[in-house]
């Protein structure tokens, strides 16, 4: 990586960190959770929301999807977290994962077979297969290594080590609108001039409109 795309990558790590927790809601802020939700919660839900940070416009434009951030729901010590891909990757407290979206607004999907898949052993190999990830930084570039990680790139990922199964299609990245002023502004501030067109990609959307995933709670 070059002197300045680390710079740049500094800079936007700052601003993410910064726009994602502190953006409208403080670090520590937390919400209800209703005794219905939390009934309606399993270990291995997927969770999706809109994210404040400074790409989540960027990522909803170019992928023409209302969500631009998720995690997967796991329970540890009897209370509920998100691990998540945020800055770095870590266990968020469910409650303050709900309030620290846009409005509060929240969509939990499940796997369609989860009570044959989603075994107690199975669920302890996605836990130990997203254990690697923790404390990792958030990967801005989007790639597909796994030296830094995004969000939608953690869950698809454990989800493909513990049960094979690939929730949702990876796009390149020349398959998404980069169109827009915005997003192209991104891509700038992000790639420079070089744009890695073909770098595969999974995308918060994909994963949301996967076929293998049912809603079961939309708040």
């Amino acid at each position: 990586m070059s002197v300045r795309s680390k710079a740049v990558w500094m800079v936007m790590l700052a601003g993410l960190t910064a726009g994602a927790l502190t953006a409208g809601v403080p670090v520590r802020a937390t919400t209800e959770v209703s005794r219905q939700t939390v009934a309606d919660i399993r270990e291995g839900d997927i969770i999706f929301q809109v994210s404040q940070s400074s790409l989540s416009t960027a990522i909803q434009l170019a992928t023409h999807s209302k969500y631009s951030h998720c995690g997967i729901i796991f329970k540890k010590a009897g209370n509920w977290y998100v691990y998540e891909a945020l800055q770095p990757v870590r266990y968020t407290p469910l409650q303050e994962w709900i309030a620290r979206g846009k409005d509060k607004h929240y969509v939990i999907r499940r796997l369609r077979q989860a009570d044959s898949v989603l075994t107690p052993a199975v669920l302890e190999k996605m836990k130990t297969a997203g254990a690697k990830y923790q404390g990792k930084n958030y990967d801005f570039y989007f790639g597909w290594s796994d030296d830094r990680i995004y969000c939608s790139e953690l869950v698809w990922k454990i989800y493909k080590a513990a049960t094979g199964l690939e929730i949702g299609a990876l796009q390149p990245l020349k398959d998404f609108d980069l169109s827009r002023p915005e997003v192209k502004a991104k891509m700038q501030e992000v790639y420079g001039s070089k744009l890695p067109l073909s770098e595969m990609i999974i995308s918060p959307v994909s994963m949301y409109n996967s076929p293998l995933l049912v809603t079961v709670t939309d708040k």
